[in-house]
């Protein structure tokens, strides 16, 4: 079909083809994820234990924490939950892709080479702040949060709908802020950010990502709170090597390299 020719209600046909065959593809993944449930729950539930990988490589001391249920249907429920959200995350690459494929008749050859290398590098930085999530930030909350007591009269007894709800929203935090050197690049090439910018105002930055830290890992431990931080400093100095100095907004149809 033709897109320049196409009319409205034929682009929101192949749009509904689209949402129907990137539904599909979820399901199909969420379905085997529901099936392999030992192993979906092995790798969802490893954080919890003091023999995870994190934990060996940091000499930690041993420590237990014990999930319980509460409610009659909670772990379907929950099982549902985490296989759907492992459907989706497998199944993104090709969500990804009927999408590009969408909208990419409507573009310039230039802008389709750039929205390329932006929709494959936004994966892979959302991709990598989920890993850095699973490996780092959420084992170190999880032990401090989980461990915690005010007076050893009090046992701690976390939910397990509390532990998977906690995990899948970090992962989504923390994978969005990893989207930081995307967003910079983009608004840079529109001209509304420049890296002299960004560095004359890189000690507000420090505190803003401080903030930030804090609130990802409501924690007073500080070791914990500078392994949150460090790697969205990084993320940030990386954004002033990608954003030019001096931005110059583009033409329409402008290149996008």
């Amino acid at each position: 079909m033709n897109n320049q020719t196409a009319t409205f209600w034929e682009h929101l046909d192949v749009l509904r083809w689209v949402i129907i065959r990137s539904l599909i593809v979820v399901v199909a993944f969420a379905v085997v994820a529901f099936c392999m449930k030992e192993w979906l729950f092995a790798v969802v539930l490893a954080p919890a234990s003091s023999q995870f990988i994190t934990f060996r490589l940091m000499g930690s001391p041993d420590f237990s924490i014990h999930l319980i249920n509460t409610g009659l249907t909670e772990q379907f429920m929950t099982h549902m939950r985490t296989a759907a959200y492992a459907g989706l995350l497998f199944a993104s690459p090709y969500v990804l892709y009927q999408l590009f494929s969408f909208v990419s008749p409507g573009l310039y050859q230039n802008e389709r080479r750039a929205a390329y290398k932006i929709v494959g590098f936004s994966y892979v930085m959302f991709l990598l702040g989920t890993l850095i999530c699973y490996f780092i930030i959420f084992p170190l909350t999880v032990r401090f949060l989980g461990t915690y007591q005010v007076s050893e009269d009090v046992t701690n007894m976390l939910t397990l709908q509390s532990y998977i709800d906690t995990l899948i929203s970090m992962c989504l935090v923390i994978g969005v802020v990893f989207e930081l050197p995307v967003v910079c690049a983009l608004l840079g090439r529109m001209g509304m950010l420049s890296n002299t910018l960004m560095r004359r105002y890189r000690r507000h930055a420090v505190v803003a990502i401080l903030i930030v830290a804090a609130i990802i890992t409501p924690t007073t431990d500080i070791f914990t709170l500078m392994i949150v931080s460090l790697p969205i400093w990084l993320l940030y100095e990386a954004s002033i090597l990608i954003v030019p100095a001096h931005p110059h907004p583009l033409p329409k149809g402008g290149e996008l390299k």
